[in-house]
């Protein structure tokens, strides 16, 4: 059976805007079919925005709802990057930043169309912060999000109670880290930063933060109050 054959009814090519993602078929990769079996009908429409700020919810759809805010900052920082480069990019920086773009917006789809009416609305974000002019500025802070994504997946993996779950967010995750150690080779080539004792530990494992400790990192970025207070605590 063909690719496009084990792609679920509910997800076209359309649906992942770029030639580049349709030609390898990413969404598949990051194990959408698993995810979007039952989560429409196990779970309540919960994604509505509270005086609190906009409500993540509880449960599994919570966690599935936070992943899906940093896809969100993440596909809309990338795509802000590679539609105006910085200058002086190289042709292999360029291919490799439009890459982490397109697997970005397709995280980020595959949120929105597994969750449905369950998940949370597009946020607003602001990147004031971040010269687009600047390489250094652009790749420090590429390399931010993705080592925050990465520690952010490693904690909320434990939290998630169907396996499916958890094996989609694995393939995404293993995503996220390839593209952080991509980044940090760019800012330090051919050096051991590219796993740094900062991001993983003597014991050769990943970083692991939660929810808490990740939204207040990515705070300065996201102008949509977030109310993560019903999310799953670590058992």
């Amino acid at each position: 059976m063909s690719e496009v054959e084990n792609t679920p009814s509910w997800l076209t090519s359309s649906d992942l805007e770029s030639p580049a993602v349709r030609r390898r078929s990413f969404l598949k990769f990051a194990g959408t079919t698993v995810l979007a079996t039952t989560v429409g009908s196990l779970l309540p429409r919960l994604a509505q925005a509270q005086g609190s700020g906009v409500n993540l919810g509880s449960g599994d759809i919570g966690i599935l709802n936070y992943a899906y805010a940093l896809e969100q900052m993440e596909a809309l920082f990338s795509s802000k990057v590679a539609a105006s480069f910085y200058s002086g990019i190289t042709s292999s920086e360029r291919r490799i930043l439009s890459d982490i773009r397109d697997h970005e917006v397709a995280h980020r789809n595959f949120f929105k169309k597994t969750l449905g009416s369950a998940g949370i609305p597009q946020l607003e974000f602001n990147f004031s912060a971040v010269n687009f002019r600047s390489r250094e500025s652009v790749l420090t802070t590429a390399r931010t999000f993705e080592d925050t994504g990465v520690g952010a997946y490693n904690g909320a993996g434990q939290l998630l109670r169907d396996p499916n779950y958890l094996l989609a967010a694995g393939r995404i995750v293993s995503v996220e880290a390839r593209h952080a150690a991509t980044l940090r080779d760019l800012l330090a080539p051919r050096s051991a930063a590219f796993a740094g004792d900062d991001i993983v530990n003597a014991f050769g494992l990943g970083a692991v933060e939660r929810p808490s400790a990740v939204l207040q990192k990515v705070a300065r970025y996201i102008v949509t109050p977030i109310n993560a207070d019903n999310l799953p605590r670590r058992r």
